[in-house]
């Protein structure tokens, strides 16, 4: 399923971007690794949408 089929199509992750959008801006101090961790907890989701906020939120060529 290509990533942007993946975005439009789950809720639950749809939900964790946007949580992590606001955590992150709330709290620059927290490690990006572990808010997307706290994210995949708290909104019960797939492996699949697990790799697709590391691959979005992780990459360090930005």
């Amino acid at each position: 399923m290509p990533q942007t089929d993946l975005l439009t199509t789950s809720t639950n992750l749809q939900q964790a971007v946007a949580w992590i959008g606001e955590t992150m801006q709330q709290h620059p101090e927290k490690q990006r690794i572990k808010v997307i961790a706290e994210a995949n907890l708290r909104f019960d989701l797939t492996p699949l949408e697990c790799e697709f906020l590391r691959r979005q939120f992780c990459q360090t060529d930005r």
